[in-house]
């Protein structure tokens, strides 16, 4: 779903920018809380990760494919906040190395599908997280649904903005059906590859899934012939090693994690469907295309997801997805990395002022 340049208007494109950088500086706060020494390298691999999955087109219907969003996913793996980040992170490599999203609609972009997926998918993943039993089953399951309606939901947001700022004369009822009808299929996919996703990780770390905190159920024992809350654990030490607090219990999961991307990325997006994705499938059936640009960075070595002057196509793609994969893992990882310093800080300022009270 990623918005060419030229599909809507510099004005509401303008102001789409505005609320879309409003609502990144808000994340950069929020993720301050999300984010500590283990998880914002998890939060970079995240984003790295649905870099991947995104190159991964599935077919939906005659001559239409879908690929991930990712918004629900982020969310619920690292946090509403820190999703918003990661999104806008794969968002803003697309735009600039692949030619992928128009540069003047990366606001449009970030909006459409890095702020409202995300709002949508964790609003709905808390609410049902919050009535059904807590159990990996159940939230795998609440993920699912999440996922589902967050690829509709930023179908009827751009067909809001278009409403608004089109630049082609197409009745917005044409426009309407054609993006939620093609994007509620999509949205399957979508909560497939979110469910899966959520519910390996909850299998082996459910201690790193954000949308999993605090919703475990008291381990029960039997007594007598009568189940007991267990008694809690022993508080840990008040300060830990930090290699064997941090960095040691995620390492597993991050290698696994990466390999997985750069086998998706190299390897597996080859065949991918070469289909239009659902915009570019109603743009072109509805006419919303007759105005689009060429994209400022079509002369990119890595346009089109494809390595300049390598003529292997099977090559030049798995090259192309591999860079991607690396380039998003490290911008995502140092702005996190970053977010999680400055909150180590705060919370040094903050110990240190309590212990000058307490002197």
């Amino acid at each position: 779903m990623h918005v060419p340049d030229g599909f809507i208007n510099p004005p509401v494109s303008a102001v789409a920018g505005v609320v879309a950088a409003g609502a990144v500086a808000v994340s950069l706060k929020g993720a301050r809380r999300e984010l500590d020494e283990r998880t914002a390298p998890l939060a970079g691999l995240v984003a790295a990760f649905i870099f991947a999955v995104q190159m991964l087109n599935f077919p939906v219907a005659a001559g239409t494919s879908g690929h991930l969003l990712g918004g629900a996913l982020a969310a619920i793996l690292v946090g509403p906040y820190t999703g918003v980040l990661c999104i806008s992170v794969v968002l803003l490599m697309q735009g600039i190395l692949f030619a992928d999203g128009g540069l003047t609609a990366l606001g449009v972009n970030v909006l459409d599908m890095g702020i409202v997926t995300t709002v949508v998918a964790y609003a709905l993943f808390r609410g049902l997280v919050g009535v059904l039993p807590r159990t990996r089953r159940s939230m795998t399951a609440a993920s699912f649904v999440a996922a589902l309606v967050s690829v509709p939901a930023a179908a009827c947001a751009f067909t809001l903005m278009y409403w608004i700022g089109g630049t082609a004369d197409i009745p917005i009822g044409k426009v309407f059906t054609a993006m939620v009808g093609v994007h509620v299929l999509i949205g399957i996919g979508e909560a497939v590859i979110t469910a899966l996703t959520v519910g390996a990780v909850l299998a082996v770390r459910p201690d790193l899934v954000h949308g999993a905190r605090g919703l475990a159920a008291p381990l029960k024992l039997r007594v007598d012939g009568e189940l007991v809350d267990a008694p809690a654990p022993a508080p840990a030490p008040e300060r830990e090693p930090v290699a064997a607090a941090t960095h040691r219990p995620t390492r597993g999961l991050w290698a696994t994690g990466l390999v997985t991307a750069l086998v998706l990325a190299g390897f597996v997006s080859f065949y991918a469907s070469a289909n239009p994705d659902g915009l570019e499938k109603v743009a072109t059936d509805q006419g919303i295309d007759k105005e689009a640009k060429e994209h400022a960075a079509k002369d990119s070595p890595l346009a089109d997801y494809g390595v300049k002057d390598v003529s292997n196509t099977r090559l030049s793609g798995g090259l192309a997805g591999v860079i991607g994969v690396g380039a998003t893992l490290v911008a995502g990882s140092g702005a996190f990395y970053v977010v999680s310093r400055r909150r180590r800080t705060k919370d040094d300022a903050e110990a240190g002022t309590r212990t000058d009270e307490r002197v």
